[in-house]
């Protein structure tokens, strides 16, 4: 069972997958699963917590693992980034905001950079930055993202890079749960992908219990672009990105009214009703961010098991295909 691609040669892996830095959920054990099991697994900085990312790391053991970054809130504790590297990472991916500042300093450390991009426009810069691989995230991605499609954006980048940086590795993101999605982002111009949601329901994600209900109970209707999320957190996200999370009791409740959820009074009562929940893992009364690929799990498999899967079906189905075409 093996797909080579560019992607699997630069890391020196056997699969063309990497799993998403996911902030609290990718912790160190989801990371150095997804990279025994053949791929690559990114530790979730997320908005910058020193003790867990040094927890995370520990948790990682001699795994070769990387490490993912929001980039906007990187910027109030860059020496987040020097810690990272000490630490020679196989990655550290940027998502969400100018990649500029950060780059040489990732790049003069011999580490790979990854830059996540919404847009066309993100991509150039993450060219111009001197991204060596870029990460086309489409708005079916759970979490934060931008209005783009899986679909449509893949292959636009994917023929902007063959022109502008044909050496720049392209990776797809958003609304890839299963052998089909891998297949079809190869058949896009992918080098291989990036999966959150899938493997925020596996066994060694940090995902609370009730949290796992939700999702397998879920499909991708039930999943909504808002910020009411980070309203109720006090999380200044720049524009233009929103989160895609469940249609939960708390955002069904507040969607449409960020205004009224924004004033100090409501605010506190519902930012401490919003955490209790969200550390007691009663799904309804948080935020649960998921992609909309939540309909396609059903299960809460271990990462090995998730990744081997995938592969193995998009193996099949690119076989089939090139069978079907050569008749």
């Amino acid at each position: 069972m093996s797909l080579r691609t560019r992607l699997t040669d630069r890391f020196d892996i056997e699969h063309p997958v990497l799993s998403a830095p996911m902030g609290f959920i990718a912790g160190g054990k989801l990371a150095a699963a997804a990279s025994t099991a053949g791929g690559l697994g990114l530790i979730g900085g997320g908005y910058g917590d020193e003790e867990w990312l040094r927890r995370e790391f520990a948790e990682a053991g001699n795994a070769r693992v990387g490490c993912g970054f929001i980039t906007w809130s990187l910027e109030k504790k860059p020496e987040l980034l020097d810690l990272v590297l000490e630490r020679r990472p196989a990655a550290v991916m940027l998502s969400f905001g100018p990649v500029a500042e950060f780059a040489p300093r990732i790049k003069s450390a011999g580490v790979t950079l990854i830059c996540q991009v919404q847009s066309l426009a993100h991509a150039h810069e993450a060219v111009e930055a001197g991204a060596d691989v870029i990460v086309a995230q489409g708005g079916e991605a759970g979490g934060h993202g931008g209005d783009r499609a899986t679909l449509t954006l893949t292959p636009e980048i994917a023929d902007y890079l063959g022109r502008a940086e044909p050496d720049t590795l392209l990776v797809a993101a958003g609304g890839i749960a299963d052998g089909r999605g891998l297949a079809a982002a190869l058949m896009l111009g992918a080098d291989g992908v990036l999966i959150g949601s899938r493997l925020m329901a596996s066994a060694e994600a940090l995902t609370p219990r009730g949290f796992l209900h939700a999702i397998l109970a879920a499909d991708g209707d039930e999943t909504v672009k808002t910020t009411v999320i980070d309203v109720v957190r006090n999380y200044d996200w720049p524009a233009p990105f929103t989160g895609r999370a469940l249609r939960t009791q708390f955002v069904r409740e507040w969607h449409g009214r960020e205004a009224m959820l924004g004033e100090p009074t409501t605010n506190a009562a519902e930012r401490e009703r919003f955490w209790d929940a969200f550390n007691a893992g009663q799904a309804e009364h948080t935020g649960v961010f998921v992609g909309e690929a939540v309909g396609l799990i059903r299960d809460t498999p271990s990462a090995r098991d998730v990744i081997e899967r995938m592969v193995r079906d998009a193996e099949q189905l690119l076989s089939a295909a090139g069978s079907f075409v050569h008749r």
